[in-house]
Protein backbone atom coordinates (compact mmCIF):
# COMPACT_ATOMS: atom_id res chain seq x y z
CA UNK A 1 0.00 0.00 0.00
CA UNK A 2 1.46 3.63 -0.69
CA UNK A 3 2.02 5.86 1.71
CA UNK A 4 1.76 9.72 1.38
CA UNK A 5 5.61 9.68 2.48
CA UNK A 6 5.53 8.29 -1.58
CA UNK A 7 3.29 10.66 -3.16
CA UNK A 8 5.07 13.50 -1.61
CA UNK A 9 8.72 12.33 -1.78
CA UNK A 10 11.42 13.91 -1.50
CA UNK A 11 9.06 16.42 0.39
CA UNK A 12 8.14 14.96 3.94
CA UNK A 13 4.91 14.92 5.60
CA UNK A 14 5.72 17.29 8.29
CA UNK A 15 7.10 19.82 5.62
CA UNK A 16 4.18 19.73 3.92
CA UNK A 17 1.63 19.95 6.79
CA UNK A 18 3.61 22.79 8.27
CA UNK A 19 4.16 24.87 4.64
CA UNK A 20 1.68 23.45 1.84
CA UNK A 21 -1.32 21.98 3.80
CA UNK A 22 -4.44 24.33 3.14
CA UNK A 23 -1.71 26.93 2.37
CA UNK A 24 -0.06 26.89 -1.16
CA UNK A 25 -0.27 24.86 -3.83
CA UNK A 26 3.24 22.33 -4.20
CA UNK A 27 4.54 21.11 -7.19
CA UNK A 28 6.47 17.76 -6.94
CA UNK A 29 8.76 16.48 -10.34
CA UNK A 30 8.52 12.86 -10.77
CA UNK A 31 12.57 11.57 -9.76
CA UNK A 32 13.81 9.00 -12.20
CA UNK A 33 12.02 5.46 -11.42
CA UNK A 34 9.57 6.83 -9.61
CA UNK A 35 6.52 4.76 -9.09
CA UNK A 36 4.21 7.46 -9.22
CA UNK A 37 3.75 7.01 -13.04
CA UNK A 38 2.58 2.86 -12.26
CA UNK A 39 -0.81 4.13 -11.32
CA UNK A 40 -1.95 4.02 -14.49
CA UNK A 41 -1.14 3.35 -18.11
CA UNK A 42 -3.15 3.52 -21.40
CA UNK A 43 -3.61 -0.42 -21.38
CA UNK A 44 -5.14 -0.51 -17.45
CA UNK A 45 -7.60 2.89 -19.14
CA UNK A 46 -8.63 0.98 -21.64
CA UNK A 47 -9.61 -2.04 -19.91
CA UNK A 48 -11.15 -0.10 -17.34
CA UNK A 49 -13.39 1.80 -20.41
CA UNK A 50 -14.29 -1.15 -21.51
CA UNK A 51 -16.31 -2.48 -18.93
CA UNK A 52 -19.20 -0.40 -20.30
CA UNK A 53 -21.87 -2.09 -17.72
CA UNK A 54 -20.22 -0.14 -15.06
CA UNK A 55 -20.68 3.16 -16.33
CA UNK A 56 -23.46 5.68 -16.75
CA UNK A 57 -23.78 9.34 -17.81
CA UNK A 58 -22.84 10.37 -14.16
CA UNK A 59 -19.82 8.58 -13.89
CA UNK A 60 -18.77 8.59 -17.30
CA UNK A 61 -18.77 12.32 -18.58
CA UNK A 62 -17.10 14.01 -22.24
CA UNK A 63 -16.55 17.22 -22.22
CA UNK A 64 -15.47 19.78 -25.01
CA UNK A 65 -13.94 23.10 -24.98
CA UNK A 66 -14.71 23.80 -21.41
CA UNK A 67 -18.43 22.40 -21.34
CA UNK A 68 -20.08 18.95 -20.81
CA UNK A 69 -21.37 17.66 -23.54
CA UNK A 70 -25.16 16.26 -23.08
CA UNK A 71 -25.27 12.60 -22.36
CA UNK A 72 -28.41 11.85 -24.79
CA UNK A 73 -24.85 12.71 -27.65
CA UNK A 74 -22.83 10.01 -26.08
CA UNK A 75 -25.39 7.28 -24.18
CA UNK A 76 -27.52 4.89 -25.99
CA UNK A 77 -30.13 2.23 -24.24
CA UNK A 78 -28.30 -1.02 -23.58
CA UNK A 79 -30.35 -4.32 -23.29
CA UNK A 80 -29.00 -6.38 -20.42
CA UNK A 81 -30.45 -9.57 -18.59
CA UNK A 82 -32.33 -7.06 -16.16
CA UNK A 83 -33.64 -5.10 -18.49
CA UNK A 84 -33.08 -2.10 -20.87
CA UNK A 85 -29.97 0.24 -19.41
CA UNK A 86 -29.26 3.80 -20.83
CA UNK A 87 -25.04 3.52 -20.83
CA UNK A 88 -22.45 4.80 -22.61
CA UNK A 89 -22.20 3.65 -25.94
CA UNK A 90 -18.27 3.23 -26.80
CA UNK A 91 -18.94 3.92 -30.48
CA UNK A 92 -20.60 7.21 -29.98
CA UNK A 93 -18.02 7.96 -26.89
CA UNK A 94 -14.99 7.28 -30.03
CA UNK A 95 -16.30 9.45 -31.82
CA UNK A 96 -16.55 12.57 -29.63
CA UNK A 97 -12.87 11.50 -28.37
CA UNK A 98 -11.85 11.91 -32.54
CA UNK A 99 -13.29 15.37 -32.50
CA UNK A 100 -11.08 16.58 -29.61
CA UNK A 101 -13.66 15.54 -26.52
CA UNK A 102 -12.36 14.77 -23.10
CA UNK A 103 -13.32 11.99 -21.08
CA UNK A 104 -13.97 12.27 -17.08
CA UNK A 105 -14.26 8.86 -15.14
CA UNK A 106 -15.50 9.43 -11.89
CA UNK A 107 -15.64 7.89 -8.41
CA UNK A 108 -12.64 5.13 -9.82
CA UNK A 109 -10.78 4.88 -6.01
CA UNK A 110 -12.57 1.44 -5.86
CA UNK A 111 -11.97 0.27 -9.12
CA UNK A 112 -8.26 0.35 -9.95
CA UNK A 113 -6.42 -1.62 -7.16
CA UNK A 114 -3.55 1.03 -7.81
CA UNK A 115 -5.08 3.43 -6.78
CA UNK A 116 -7.05 2.62 -4.35
CA UNK A 117 -3.81 1.84 -2.76
CA UNK A 118 -3.27 5.12 -1.84
CA UNK A 119 -6.79 6.44 -0.27
CA UNK A 120 -7.05 5.11 3.06
CA UNK A 121 -2.94 7.14 3.88
CA UNK A 122 -4.49 10.24 2.21
CA UNK A 123 -7.82 10.17 4.43
CA UNK A 124 -5.91 9.40 7.43
CA UNK A 125 -3.72 11.79 7.17
CA UNK A 126 -6.05 14.90 6.44
CA UNK A 127 -8.95 13.27 8.08
CA UNK A 128 -11.44 13.30 5.11
CA UNK A 129 -13.43 11.29 2.38
CA UNK A 130 -11.00 10.57 -0.44
CA UNK A 131 -12.31 10.33 -4.35
CA UNK A 132 -10.19 9.47 -7.19
CA UNK A 133 -11.13 10.72 -10.79
CA UNK A 134 -9.49 9.84 -14.23
CA UNK A 135 -8.97 12.79 -16.67
CA UNK A 136 -8.25 11.78 -20.36
CA UNK A 137 -7.44 14.79 -22.68
CA UNK A 138 -5.95 15.55 -26.06
CA UNK A 139 -3.55 18.54 -27.42
CA UNK A 140 -5.03 21.73 -27.62
CA UNK A 141 -8.53 21.39 -26.28
CA UNK A 142 -9.50 22.30 -22.86
CA UNK A 143 -12.10 19.71 -20.65
CA UNK A 144 -12.40 22.43 -17.99
CA UNK A 145 -11.98 26.21 -18.36
CA UNK A 146 -11.01 27.83 -14.94
CA UNK A 147 -12.04 26.99 -11.90
CA UNK A 148 -11.93 25.81 -8.67
CA UNK A 149 -12.50 22.84 -6.35
CA UNK A 150 -14.14 22.38 -2.92
CA UNK A 151 -11.91 20.13 -2.06
CA UNK A 152 -8.27 19.64 -1.61
CA UNK A 153 -6.45 18.11 -5.12
CA UNK A 154 -4.12 15.95 -5.25
CA UNK A 155 -3.20 15.29 -9.62
CA UNK A 156 -0.84 12.56 -10.43
CA UNK A 157 0.36 12.86 -14.17
CA UNK A 158 0.53 8.84 -15.50
CA UNK A 159 0.26 9.68 -19.44
CA UNK A 160 1.65 12.61 -21.34
CA UNK A 161 2.13 15.75 -20.09
CA UNK A 162 -0.37 18.67 -19.32
CA UNK A 163 0.29 22.32 -18.63
CA UNK A 164 -1.59 23.98 -15.55
CA UNK A 165 -2.43 27.39 -14.89
CA UNK A 166 -2.41 28.63 -11.74
CA UNK A 167 -3.50 32.06 -10.89
CA UNK A 168 -3.02 33.83 -7.94
CA UNK A 169 -6.31 34.55 -6.20
CA UNK A 170 -8.04 31.94 -4.56
CA UNK A 171 -12.19 31.70 -3.39
CA UNK A 172 -12.38 31.75 0.50
CA UNK A 173 -13.14 28.30 2.05
CA UNK A 174 -16.15 27.84 -0.86
CA UNK A 175 -18.44 25.37 -0.11
CA UNK A 176 -20.63 25.23 -3.21
CA UNK A 177 -20.11 25.94 -7.15
CA UNK A 178 -21.57 28.51 -9.25
CA UNK A 179 -24.34 27.01 -11.65
CA UNK A 180 -22.34 26.74 -15.22
CA UNK A 181 -23.20 29.24 -17.34
CA UNK A 182 -21.71 31.87 -19.54
CA UNK A 183 -22.05 34.70 -16.70
CA UNK A 184 -20.34 31.82 -14.42
CA UNK A 185 -17.47 31.22 -16.22
CA UNK A 186 -16.89 35.06 -17.18
CA UNK A 187 -16.98 35.68 -13.19
CA UNK A 188 -14.72 33.05 -12.34
CA UNK A 189 -12.52 34.92 -15.51
CA UNK A 190 -12.59 37.83 -14.04
CA UNK A 191 -12.21 36.80 -10.10
CA UNK A 192 -8.88 34.32 -10.64
CA UNK A 193 -6.22 37.06 -10.46
CA UNK A 194 -3.03 37.24 -12.95
CA UNK A 195 -1.52 34.24 -13.69
CA UNK A 196 0.80 33.13 -10.72
CA UNK A 197 2.66 30.00 -12.55
CA UNK A 198 2.82 27.70 -15.15
CA UNK A 199 3.39 24.24 -14.47
CA UNK A 200 4.05 21.50 -16.46
CA UNK A 201 3.31 17.51 -15.38
CA UNK A 202 4.77 15.21 -16.57
CA UNK A 203 4.36 11.28 -16.14
CA UNK A 204 5.41 10.67 -12.56
CA UNK A 205 4.39 14.37 -11.58
CA UNK A 206 2.09 15.54 -8.44
CA UNK A 207 0.89 18.60 -8.25
CA UNK A 208 -1.04 19.71 -5.05
CA UNK A 209 -3.71 22.44 -4.98
CA UNK A 210 -5.71 23.56 -1.60
CA UNK A 211 -9.10 24.23 -1.38
CA UNK A 212 -10.39 27.60 -3.77
CA UNK A 213 -7.91 27.79 -5.83
CA UNK A 214 -8.44 29.18 -9.17
CA UNK A 215 -6.55 26.99 -12.10
CA UNK A 216 -6.84 25.52 -15.65
CA UNK A 217 -4.83 22.70 -17.14
CA UNK A 218 -4.27 22.03 -21.40
CA UNK A 219 -2.75 19.33 -22.52
CA UNK A 220 -0.41 20.45 -24.80
CA UNK A 221 0.55 17.86 -27.82
CA UNK A 222 -0.50 14.44 -28.11
CA UNK A 223 -2.71 12.36 -25.00
CA UNK A 224 -2.90 13.01 -21.44
CA UNK A 225 -3.63 11.00 -18.85
CA UNK A 226 -3.97 11.85 -14.70
CA UNK A 227 -5.81 11.20 -11.76
CA UNK A 228 -6.75 13.30 -9.16
CA UNK A 229 -7.08 12.29 -6.11
CA UNK A 230 -9.89 14.52 -3.97
CA UNK A 231 -10.01 14.50 0.01
CA UNK A 232 -13.04 16.12 1.58
CA UNK A 233 -12.50 17.06 5.38
CA UNK A 234 -15.39 17.86 7.58
CA UNK A 235 -15.66 21.81 8.14
CA UNK A 236 -16.88 23.73 10.94
CA UNK A 237 -20.58 23.16 10.37
CA UNK A 238 -19.67 19.96 11.34
CA UNK A 239 -20.27 21.27 14.83
CA UNK A 240 -23.91 21.79 14.52
CA UNK A 241 -24.81 18.58 13.23
CA UNK A 242 -22.91 16.99 16.90
CA UNK A 243 -24.59 19.59 18.89
CA UNK A 244 -27.77 19.02 17.70
CA UNK A 245 -27.49 15.62 18.65
CA UNK A 246 -25.79 15.83 21.71
CA UNK A 247 -28.08 18.40 22.75
CA UNK A 248 -31.37 16.06 22.06
CA UNK A 249 -31.95 14.84 25.80
CA UNK A 250 -31.36 18.47 27.68
CA UNK A 251 -34.75 19.92 28.52
CA UNK A 252 -33.08 23.27 28.43
CA UNK A 253 -33.16 22.87 24.61
CA UNK A 254 -36.26 21.67 24.35
CA UNK A 255 -38.52 24.56 25.44
CA UNK A 256 -40.21 26.75 23.58
CA UNK A 257 -38.53 30.27 23.15
CA UNK A 258 -40.36 32.99 24.34
CA UNK A 259 -42.05 36.12 22.75
CA UNK A 260 -38.76 38.66 21.19
CA UNK A 261 -38.74 41.71 22.45
CA UNK A 262 -38.60 41.03 26.28
CA UNK A 263 -35.75 40.40 28.96
CA UNK A 264 -36.84 36.51 29.18
CA UNK A 265 -35.63 35.24 25.73
CA UNK A 266 -32.48 36.86 26.69
CA UNK A 267 -31.83 35.52 29.53
CA UNK A 268 -32.97 31.92 27.99
CA UNK A 269 -30.65 32.39 24.67
CA UNK A 270 -27.73 33.29 27.46
CA UNK A 271 -28.73 30.64 29.29
CA UNK A 272 -28.47 28.01 26.14
CA UNK A 273 -25.01 29.92 25.25
CA UNK A 274 -23.66 28.96 28.63
CA UNK A 275 -24.75 24.95 27.66
CA UNK A 276 -23.43 25.34 24.44
CA UNK A 277 -20.12 26.83 25.21
CA UNK A 278 -19.31 24.25 28.28
CA UNK A 279 -20.57 21.45 25.89
CA UNK A 280 -18.01 22.53 23.18
CA UNK A 281 -15.27 22.79 25.36
CA UNK A 282 -16.09 18.78 26.61
CA UNK A 283 -14.14 16.19 25.82
CA UNK A 284 -17.47 14.25 24.85
CA UNK A 285 -17.79 17.18 22.33
CA UNK A 286 -14.13 16.15 21.18
CA UNK A 287 -15.02 12.39 20.98
CA UNK A 288 -18.12 13.20 18.99
CA UNK A 289 -16.27 15.42 16.50
CA UNK A 290 -13.67 12.79 16.38
CA UNK A 291 -15.97 9.77 15.30
CA UNK A 292 -17.24 12.26 12.90
CA UNK A 293 -14.19 12.45 11.48
CA UNK A 294 -13.33 8.77 10.97
CA UNK A 295 -16.50 7.96 9.41
CA UNK A 296 -15.34 9.70 6.55
CA UNK A 297 -11.95 8.17 6.55
CA UNK A 298 -11.88 5.20 3.68
CA UNK A 299 -10.92 1.59 4.57
CA UNK A 300 -8.88 -0.75 2.85
CA UNK A 301 -11.32 -3.67 1.79
CA UNK A 302 -9.10 -6.25 2.28
CA UNK A 303 -10.58 -8.96 0.54
CA UNK A 304 -8.81 -12.58 0.86
CA UNK A 305 -10.79 -15.02 -0.70
CA UNK A 306 -11.36 -18.20 -0.75
CA UNK A 307 -9.37 -17.72 2.22
CA UNK A 308 -11.76 -16.35 5.70
CA UNK A 309 -10.85 -14.40 8.01
CA UNK A 310 -10.52 -16.18 11.61
CA UNK A 311 -13.18 -15.06 14.34
CA UNK A 312 -10.91 -13.57 17.61
CA UNK A 313 -13.67 -14.63 20.50
CA UNK A 314 -13.66 -12.69 23.81
CA UNK A 315 -15.89 -13.83 26.82
CA UNK A 316 -16.92 -11.37 29.70
CA UNK A 317 -14.66 -12.41 32.55
CA UNK A 318 -14.98 -10.86 36.60
CA UNK A 319 -12.61 -7.98 36.49
CA UNK A 320 -13.25 -4.53 36.12
CA UNK A 321 -13.50 -2.28 32.90
CA UNK A 322 -10.33 -0.82 32.16
CA UNK A 323 -9.75 3.71 31.95
CA UNK A 324 -10.25 3.79 28.38
CA UNK A 325 -10.64 7.34 27.22
CA UNK A 326 -11.69 8.49 23.38
CA UNK A 327 -14.03 7.19 21.56
CA UNK A 328 -12.89 3.65 22.25
CA UNK A 329 -14.73 4.20 25.42
CA UNK A 330 -18.31 4.20 23.78
CA UNK A 331 -16.96 0.55 21.90
CA UNK A 332 -16.34 -0.17 25.69
CA UNK A 333 -19.56 0.15 26.86
CA UNK A 334 -21.08 -2.23 24.45
CA UNK A 335 -18.24 -4.77 24.77
CA UNK A 336 -18.86 -4.96 28.50
CA UNK A 337 -22.54 -6.22 27.42
CA UNK A 338 -21.78 -8.80 25.27
CA UNK A 339 -21.26 -12.17 27.26
CA UNK A 340 -19.40 -13.47 24.26
CA UNK A 341 -17.67 -10.92 21.18
CA UNK A 342 -15.61 -11.12 17.87
CA UNK A 343 -12.89 -8.76 17.85
CA UNK A 344 -13.37 -8.22 14.16
CA UNK A 345 -17.44 -7.62 14.68
CA UNK A 346 -16.34 -4.68 16.81
CA UNK A 347 -13.73 -3.25 14.59
CA UNK A 348 -16.70 -3.91 11.68
CA UNK A 349 -19.45 -2.21 14.04
CA UNK A 350 -17.58 0.54 15.46
CA UNK A 351 -15.93 1.84 12.12
CA UNK A 352 -16.05 5.59 13.72
CA UNK A 353 -13.36 4.28 16.00
CA UNK A 354 -9.68 4.03 14.74
CA UNK A 355 -8.88 0.55 14.53
CA UNK A 356 -6.04 0.86 16.82
CA UNK A 357 -7.92 2.08 19.15
CA UNK A 358 -10.38 -0.89 19.61
CA UNK A 359 -7.72 -3.61 19.60
CA UNK A 360 -5.89 -1.31 21.99
CA UNK A 361 -9.12 -1.40 24.28
CA UNK A 362 -9.52 -5.18 24.37
CA UNK A 363 -5.75 -5.44 25.06
CA UNK A 364 -6.59 -3.08 28.08
CA UNK A 365 -9.54 -5.24 28.72
CA UNK A 366 -8.06 -8.52 28.95
CA UNK A 367 -4.74 -7.53 31.49
CA UNK A 368 -7.74 -5.43 33.67
CA UNK A 369 -9.71 -9.01 34.02
CA UNK A 370 -12.18 -7.71 32.10
CA UNK A 371 -12.46 -9.68 28.49
CA UNK A 372 -11.07 -13.03 28.59
CA UNK A 373 -9.50 -15.02 25.12
CA UNK A 374 -11.52 -17.75 24.23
Amino acid sequence: MLSLDDLLAPITPSVFHADYDDRKPLHIPAAPGAPKHALLDWARFNALLDQTSIWTAHSLKVLYNGQRVPPPRYCHDAATGSGVANRPSPAKVKVLLAQGSSLVLDEVQDLVPSIRALTPALGRAFAGQVSANLYCSFGGVQAFGTHFDLHHVFAVQCEGEKVWTLYSNRADAPTTFPIDSEETRAWLAANRGPVMTQVRMRPGDVLYLPRGWYHDALATEGASLHVTYSITPADGRTVFDVLKRLTQDDATFRHFLRPAGGPVLKAQLADMGRRLSALASSDLFADEIAMAQERLIPREPGYVLPNRPTLTLYGRGPGPAPAVTGPAAVALDWAMDQPRLALEDMIAQFDFVPEADLRAMIDAAVRTGALARL
